[in-house]
Formats: C-alpha cells, sequence, structure tokens
C-alpha cells in the first residue's frame, strides 16, 4: 500500500508563512507528478501548485509569487512554501502524486492539513 502523510498545517498570522510537506510511503517504483489541491468551506477542491518528476512547476495565479512547490526524489517528499499568506487561503490542504507501483500508474491523496490565516 502507499501512503501520502502531511504535515506542516496550523494558524498563522496574515502576512505570515508556512512550509507545507507530504511523504509518499509504501511499496513503489517511481513518483511523477506531485501536487497540492486546496478546498475553502463551501468551495470546490482547486489546484494550488504541481511540479513534474522533472521538477517543471505550475501554480494558480491566485498563489504565483508567493508560494513555492520542491520535492525530494530521495525522500518522496514534497513541499509546499507559502509566504505573505492571506486569509482568503485558508483551507484544506491535499497533497496528491501519481505513483507508479508494480500493478499499475495510480493517483494518491493525503488526508489533508488545515491552514487558517487569521489575525
Amino acid at each position: 500500500q502507499v501512503h501520502l502523510v502531511e504535515s506542516g498545517g496550523g494558524l498563522v498570522q496574515p502576512g505570515g508563512s508556512l512550509r507545507l510537506s507530504c511523504a509518499a510511503s509504501g511499496r513503489f517504483f517511481s513518483i511523477n507528478a506531485m501536487g497540492w489541491y486546496r478546498q475553502a468551506p463551501g468551495k470546490q477542491r482547486e489546484l494550488v501548485a504541481a511540479i513534474t518528476s522533472g521538477a517543471s512547476t505550475n501554480y494558480a495565479d491566485s498563489v504565483k509569487g508567493r508560494f513555492t512547490i520542491s520535492r525530494d526524489n530521495a525522500k518522496n517528499t514534497v513541499y509546499l512554501q507559502m509566504n505573505s499568506l492571506k486569509p482568503e487561503d485558508t483551507a484544506v490542504y491535499y497533497c496528491n502524486a501519481d505513483i507508479e507501483t508494480v500493478v499499475a500508474e495510480y493517483e494518491y491523496w493525503g488526508q489533508g492539513t488545515r491552514v487558517t490565516v487569521s489575525s
């Protein structure tokens, strides 16, 4: 079985920073694209940032210039550095990864970590 475990969420004041981490564990061959999504109360889940196995990245317009996605392939981990946080960034953040297993490539989700931006 493959698991994605997120950490790093919490309460932060506007203008502050947080760093989210997501580590993949279990039996698999490789991790392809990884990404972060978020879902705010009453809203649909949306893509925040994604990174390919070759480290190409893309970001939602709302976070460009403030958030940075990166990955450490040796640790099977993806990070999301969030700076200049705004109240509208408040949401549950989910890690997502396309992982190649012995059977096939599957999409996996983490359990989510809550980020609250408030004074």
